[in-house]
């Protein structure tokens, strides 16, 4: 029985390593944070939404990789990767805000 990705997986793992540790790759980590009102579970805190220090955060619950390029001069972001654990899934974390930093 083939894994979850198919036959090619494994020259395409190489690949994605590759791409993963490049310069111009950049990343937003998600975490998990307790939440003070008992009624609510968890919060998810991203990087963007804080300047303090990550380290006390709660687990890693998911990511985002992407990058900005110049296509025929014009700015471009495209985003490679945006993972999330089954849990935080279909809560909001991937909407689009109008919070600033």
């Amino acid at each position: 029985m083939e894994g979850p990705y198919g036959p090619e997986w494994p020259e395409e793992e190489k690949v994605k390593r590759k791409e993963m540790v490049l310069p111009e790759a950049h990343y937003v980590f998600v975490h998990e944070v307790a939440n003070s009102n008992a009624d609510e579970m968890t919060t998810v805190l991203t990087a963007a939404e804080t300047s303090t220090c990550l380290e006390d955060s709660g687990p890693l619950v998911g990511f985002v990789q992407y990058r900005f390029v110049l296509e025929e001069e014009i700015p471009v972001l495209y985003v490679y990767e945006l993972q999330l654990e089954p849990r935080v899934q279909g809560k909001g974390v991937g909407e689009v805000s109008n919070a600033t930093c």
